[in-house]
């Protein structure tokens, strides 16, 4: 039972409307490719007009939430993973409860009465895909419902914490009662850069939490956002890493280690001053149904490694298989078992 809600992942849950759209669409609704971002009043409209128009898939969703569906999946011991988060009182909320349970994710929703459980349009186009998230309940979070006893007990349990950056744009206290939590605790906290926006726009909130990052995720372009925003004028993506990396610290008792993914370009590791590269596995684009979720599926895999101590090397290993995996299906969903080794 060592292993028993071992991780714990805060942040927004969101149910996936996935679907293969057009340029046109994309025109339509002023959409980029390979970009997140929260819905204006402008898209609303868009939510429905995919359903009706094409063929939609719903997967429980949200960033933290699935990187801690897919380390639940890699790791295969029931209950080694928690999640918070804020749902709706309706049919997409109990949907949400459904497939985290069968996930066999350890789910404590803080359950919203006055706004419907958030939802994130997927775009997919030629594989690459477009997100823009509705947040709604997912908006509602209560630092109340992380100091309730029950809840409490879970980030007491807890050894490693996982949070996507789109949650401090919900609950900064309640990332900053964890973050000095695990580092009074000696606990291992990471989170994510998790979009360009978030680099911009929550900066202070951002920066208020980094000294407790013991690993900060990250792709390319987040990562040039964030040394744009910080003034560093460089664009290298190693120097960048680097830098985050020697960012100062809350404790002293983890190193920061700074993970970044280029899609099909290797992966840059920063930890102790050098900078590491590692290939992914290659894939054959008649093989790549869509990129939503890789990026989430990384950091599960690398997370299911990391809680059982493994080297680096064999977390970023595991990072590469489960987000290999993932772009070889629709939305960030997965076989029954991994096959990993």
């Amino acid at each position: 039972m060592a292993y028993e809600g071992i991780l714990l992942g805060m942040g927004n849950p969101l149910l996936d409307i996935s679907a293969v759209v057009d340029d046109e669409f994309l025109q339509k609704y002023d959409l980029q490719l390979n970009n997140a971002i929260l819905a204006e009043d402008k898209h609303l409209s868009m939510y429905d007009e995919m359903s009706s128009k094409y063929n939609v898939e719903y997967i429980a969703g949200g960033a933290t939430q699935n990187s801690i569906r897919v380390a639940q999946w890699m790791l295969q011991i029931p209950g080694a993973t928690s999640y918070m988060g804020s749902i709706g009182k309706d049919k997409y909320g109990e949907e949400m409860k459904k497939n985290s349970k069968l996930a066999g994710v350890n789910v404590h929703y803080y359950e919203d009465e006055s706004a419907p459980t958030g939802t994130c349009a997927v775009c997919v186009v030629g594989g690459e895909r477009s997100l823009i998230a509705n947040l709604s309940a997912a908006n509602c979070y209560k630092f109340e419902h992380l100091k309730r006893p029950e809840n409490w007990a879970l980030v007491e349990k807890a050894k490693y914490f996982y949070i996507a950056g789109f949650f401090l744009t919900v609950s900064p206290d309640s990332i900053q009662l964890v973050a000095e939590h695990a580092a009074a605790t000696n606990k291992v906290f990471s989170m994510n850069l998790s979009a360009p926006f978030i680099c911009e726009f929550f900066k202070d909130a951002q920066e208020k939490v980094l000294p407790y990052m013991d690993f900060v995720f990250g792709n390319e372009t987040e990562a040039r956002t964030f040394s744009k925003v910080h003034g560093w004028e460089t664009d290298d993506v190693e120097q960048i890493a680097l830098k985050i990396s020697q960012w100062p610290k809350a404790s002293g008792t983890h190193k920061r280690i700074t993970v970044i993914t280029q899609g099909a370009d290797p992966v840059v590791v920063a930890e102790d001053g050098k900078v590491k590269k590692f290939p992914v596995i290659r894939l054959p684009k008649e093989k790549l149904v869509d990129t939503n979720g890789a990026g989430d599926a990384f950091v599960g895999g690398f997370l299911s490694q990391l809680v059982q101590e493994k080297p680096v090397e064999d977390c970023v290993k595991a990072g590469n298989y489960a987000a290999n995996v993932v772009i070889q299906r629709s939305g960030c969903t997965y076989p029954e078992k991994p096959d990993f080794n």
